[in-house]
């Protein structure tokens, strides 16, 4: 199960991420998808350099793989600046940010991936950065504190999560432009392999491009990982060439199924099905069930299952609905709850 895992999750190696940030576009003019964004994003951009300034401060947020990172490098590329990139979890103390902060030159582009596990302590030195471009910190106890007041140089703070509801109030409104990244299209993953195919001079069919762009799960980070996967696959057991026949062959050994789903995911409708008989029932009992973390059920198996309609969330829990009952082939019979029937949502 670990290999599939890999495949759909954010547990990519090192390789994995090489190869992204290698197809990886540098421009807006490249990117795919969410054209919304890219409109609000290419009017601020131009606008900024006309005067001068930095950007105003952007938050993306959305399940991952949908590329909020390299919406932060289009970003600071496009603005002819440099990036700095850290995490919520890396920031532990003020002093972590302030170092950072201090550091920036005008215009700079800081980006802070879960940007939602910011403690409070560090975020609080983040609103007079973010609206005045200064910090103020305490120095000293006692008698003989003193408060000293730093300027920074004016920048760009671009910060990305999954899980927008955990932001503050207050953190959440000092950033200009907001945006959820939706799950891409069949068209836009399919634009997106024919671009990284491209880049890799691969030999493929159309066709392939195709049924690839059908497995990605509406995430290019996924697609591409894919068309990682499937070109090993073809260099090894064929010519080279990748046909839908390879791609077939390849994604059925990696446990991808035809709408998408790897092993993970079967598992944790099974167990709603199986074990909790449809559900409604906890995500932290799925997740002990299963054996997995809640926070990887929840930002990386539950959107796309909402999404295709194969997993609905209640008050009372998670419900398999009707759909992932015929996808996994499993006999629907409605249950008697409370002395009337229960039925899922279809």
């Amino acid at each position: 199960m670990a290999r599939q895992k890999i495949i759909t999750s954010e547990s990519a190696g090192a390789d994995d991420e090489q190869f992204n940030i290698a197809l990886r576009p540098r421009r807006l003019d490249e990117c795919i998808g969410s054209p919304e964004l890219m409109e609000k994003i290419r009017i601020a951009v131009t606008a900024a350099r006309e005067r001068s300034e930095p950007m105003e401060h952007v938050l993306l947020h959305g399940p991952p793989g949908l590329g909020k990172t390299t919406l932060a490098y289009v970003i600071a590329h496009e603005m002819a600046a440099t990036i700095k990139v850290t995490s919520g979890p890396a920031l532990t103390r003020p002093g972590d940010l302030i170092g950072i902060l201090t550091n920036l030159e005008a215009s700079d582009v800081l980006f802070i991936d879960e940007i939602h596990r910011l403690s409070p302590a560090v975020e609080e030195y983040i609103y007079p950065a973010m609206e005045e471009f200064k910090v103020d910190f305490v120095v000293d106890s006692g008698m003989h504190s003193r408060t000293i007041n730093l300027p920074l140089k004016p920048f760009t703070l671009i910060g990305a999560t999954t899980r927008a509801g955990l932001l503050s109030p207050p953190l959440r409104t000092r950033f200009g432009i907001a945006h959820h990244l939706e799950f891409w299209s069949d068209a836009d993953l399919l634009k997106r392999i024919e671009m990284s195919a491209a880049m890799l001079q691969l030999s493929c069919d159309a066709d392939a491009l195709t049924a690839m762009s059908r497995r990605a799960r509406g995430t290019p980070r996924i697609a591409n990982r894919l068309l990682r996967r499937c070109r090993d696959y073809a260099q090894v057991k064929g010519d080279g060439r990748l046909t839908v026949d390879t791609v077939d062959a390849a994604l059925k050994l990696e446990g991808i199924d035809v709408l998408g789903l790897d092993e993970l995911d079967r598992q944790f409708l099974r167990i709603i099905i199986e074990t909790y008989s449809g559900g409604p029932v906890g995500i932290e009992a799925v997740a002990a069930t299963l054996g997995e973390e809640t926070d990887t059920l929840v930002d990386v198996v539950e959107p796309f299952l909402l999404q295709t309609g194969m997993l609905a969330r209640t008050r009372r829990g998670r419900l398999a609905t009707i759909k992932a009952y015929e996808h996994l082939g499993v006999k629907y019979a409605p249950r008697e709850e409370n002395g009337k029937l229960f039925e899922a949502d279809a």
